[in-house]
């Protein structure tokens, strides 16, 4: 890529983001633009609660949508193994019904027939929705690498009666993700990065929207957790799903990643309890590391464990099942979060694993400390 190219400013986004109650039910709407065949792909868990619903509202408005159910893994095998399902059912348009790893596969199966997607998120626990970037695992879940696509989902649909009937704490979790979006972002912004797709720089509208997520999180996420609890379809609640999904997404895209999600991708170098801790969880740790890391001043990084601790959100080794985590172990996670096609690198300045280990150290005594006082 010459110079020129990695000079210019990029903005990306789905090509239509929709939310509302009870929106599966007026699924076609927006569908039957993209194609007639749909192939719905979501877990078993998901079919249940929303894939038979979502399948039999297209039916009702004339699409025969088939299923395929997802294996649990976004992996390369079962992205080609779904996409072979799809050639053979001539379908035209692929649904990513589910969490976030059914999208990521979703979208993989959608580029391997260069159909359009469109993203039906079952749970607002991660930005993954609108992105045009898919999370790759080997087949036993280790992190393998991203998968970078020409375009973002053509749909994005947020239920939310669907998602003040998911389990709190997949809100929960999704509040971990969007308050990483403006810290990455603002810190790519003052080292002049990349967007983490391609070789083009972040633009100020990605940082706008970073910012504005994290306002809307700060004003609603306390109301909405309550609401989430009496399956109450909020404003506060309308407010975190839109902050979650479209806000975050669209931050962590256009403003870029640093070493947040570098961290989340190390703890892969590990065994144990940590696996049983959510995406979003695993990022709300290490925002505390990047803010250690990067010296934050103690305003600052109250103002983040602060809301961290208060909605229930992981900021401890202990919290993170790793209490008893030796320092050779904290490497393992600080070796790959360093590695060179990672994005911690997008941090101003220059960063060892050993620095990453010391940072984990004064994250885990300050968010300890913290709740002390």
């Amino acid at each position: 890529m010459t110079e020129a190219y990695t000079r210019d400013k990029t903005y990306t986004g789905p090509s239509r983001y929709v939310q509302g109650i009870d929106l599966i039910d007026r699924a076609a709407h927006y569908l039957k633009p993209l194609g007639t065949a749909p192939l719905i792909i979501a877990d078993e868990v998901v079919w249940d609660i929303a894939g038979k619903q979502l399948q039999e509202s297209l039916r009702n408005d004339g699409m025969e949508a088939t299923h395929e159910v997802f294996g649990g893994e976004a992996s390369l095998n079962e992205i080609e193994r779904i996409a072979d399902k799809a050639r053979s059912g001539d379908s035209d348009v692929i649904i990513g019904l589910g969490g976030g790893k059914t999208i990521d596969t979703a979208r993989g199966v959608a580029d391997k027939l260069d159909a359009p997607v469109a993203i039906f998120p079952t749970a607002v626990s991660a930005d993954a929705p609108t992105a045009r970037v898919s999370v790759i695992y080997t087949d036993d879940g280790v992190f393998d690498s991203y998968l970078f696509y020409d375009r973002n989902p053509d749909l994005v649909a947020v239920d939310t009666r669907v998602i003040a009937n998911a389990p709190v704490n997949t809100l929960r979790s999704g509040l971990g993700d969007a308050l990483a979006t403006l810290v990455e972002a603002r810190a790519v912004h003052q080292a002049n990065g990349r967007r983490m797709d391609d070789a083009s720089r972040p633009t100020l509208a990605g940082l706008a929207l970073a910012e504005k997520c994290e306002e809307t999180l700060f004003a609603y996420a306390h109301q909405a957790l309550k609401d989430a609890e009496e399956h109450i379809v909020s404003p506060a609640l309308e407010a975190i799903c839109e902050a979650n999904t479209l806000l975050s997404g669209l931050g962590f895209e256009n403003g870029g990643l640093a070493a947040i999600h570098a961290i989340h991708n190390g703890f892969t170098a590990l065994d144990g309890e940590v696996h049983s801790m959510s995406h979003g969880e695993k990022v709300s740790f290490g925002i505390g590391v990047q803010l250690m890391l990067t010296a934050a001043p103690k305003e600052e990084a109250d103002r983040y464990f602060g809301f961290l601790q208060s909605v229930g959100l992981p900021t401890t080794l202990e919290e993170m099942h790793l209490e008893d985590a030796t320092d050779e172990d904290l490497y393992k996670i600080a070796e790959l979060a360093c590695s060179s096609d990672e994005t911690l690198k997008q941090l101003p300045g220059e960063y060892t694993p050993t620095d990453v280990v010391q940072a984990i150290r004064a994250a885990d005594r300050y968010a300890r400390s913290f709740r002390e006082r």
